[in-house]
């Protein structure tokens, strides 16, 4: 992590040299001689290095309209430098996580002492840089201490890295009583086959495959756009690649449609109905990573599972011992986004 002198805003008196990794300056100002590779801040935003070309911009997220500016710079500058208002930890930990694995860095302003460490471990993985004040030498000091103690904690190979999860076999391992609660069904204004249906669970790093309603019964007449998917409070795999809680899904969101490959295409949510139903929950675990989920399903017999051989069991009929497909992910998720920390869901 880097520690940047904010230059810029030093308007008198004599400018002290630092242990800086960079120096930002206001465009005009006279560069010291201790500065070897100093960057400039323009009045519209722009910073540049010192051969006067754009390497990144400064915005101020301290409402959400300069929450939205910064993340739309993600992907397209080398740097974003972030000003925080009342409310710092949850604007920088939103992009933080967009702009994991884009290559834009970001470098947090900070004010005071209290604001280091949490800018430092934003999302455990924190920002690329700190802009600090002239001329403060508390702040520079925690500072040090605190980019030394970043440093250590990824020499212990505690930044998880991220992978792309295919579809894999599970074990299930319990079935209980899940109580009474309110269910959400997913009606898609398009047409499921059999063997599809979308990633579900309690858990953003355990989704269970549930199958749509495709499937003939004596009882009840299929409905093929529809997809049983269970307590309100799981999670769904969006087409983005993002999640959403079910209690969140409405009209017009894209939802990823899969079978036993995985992601085979997306489709519109078109009505979500939510009722109240009895639940069972399923807990389910992936012997190779250990990963465990789980995912409340209602106790009726129209909801089914999908298990490596194609099958799909009720979930009324399903066993101990039985296998079942599912994602799982070693990574985090922040507000939907996958992001690279660590998190235990239970």
């Amino acid at each position: 992590m880097e520690l940047w002198l904010d230059a810029a805003s030093v308007r008198e008196g004599p400018l002290d040299s630092h242990p800086a990794d960079r120096v930002l300056l206001a465009v005009g100002d006279t560069i010291p001689d201790w500065v070897d590779s100093p960057l400039f801040a323009c009045e519209d935003g722009r910073i540049l290095d010192s051969a006067t070309t754009p390497i990144g911009v400064h915005v101020n997220i301290d409402d959400v309209e300069g929450q939205d500016a910064a993340k739309s710079m993600v992907g397209m500058v080398s740097w974003v430098v972030l000003t925080t208002g009342d409310w710092q930890m949850i604007p920088l930990e939103n992009i933080v996580a967009a702009s994991q694995g884009t290559g834009t860095k970001l470098v947090a302003r900070i004010d005071s002492k209290q604001a280091i460490r949490g800018a430092a471990f934003a999302l455990e993985t924190g920002v690329d840089g700190l802009l600090l004040p002239a001329n403060d030498a508390e702040i520079w000091a925690d500072a040090q201490i605190i980019a030394a103690e970043r440093l250590a904690s990824r020499s212990e190979g505690e930044e998880i890295s991220e992978e792309s999860p295919g579809m894999v076999e599970v074990e299930v391992f319990a079935i209980e009583d899940g109580g009474f609660g309110d269910r959400a069904c997913i009606d898609l204004t398009s047409i499921l086959d059999v063997g599809q249906g979308l990633l579900i669970g309690s858990s953003a790093s355990a989704l269970a495959l549930i199958h749509g309603e495709t499937l003939e019964s004596e009882f009840v007449p299929p409905r093929p756009f529809r997809v049983n998917a269970g307590a309100v409070h799981a999670y769904v795999l969006m087409a983005d690649g993002s999640t959403k809680y079910l209690s969140e899904l409405v009209a017009g969101d894209l939802v990823a449609i899969c079978d036993t490959k995985g992601i085979v295409g997306d489709a519109t949510v078109g009505r979500v109905k939510i009722e109240s139903r009895p639940f069972l929950i399923i807990r389910f675990r992936h012997k190779e990573s250990e990963v465990e989920g789980q995912t409340f399903v209602q106790q009726a017999e129209t909801v089914r599972l999908i298990s490596p051989n194609g099958e799909m069991p009720s979930v009324t009929s399903i066993e101990v011992g039985d296998s079942i497909l599912a994602q799982v992910y070693s990574s985090a998720r922040h507000i939907g986004q996958d992001v690279l920390s660590g998190v235990e869901e239970r």
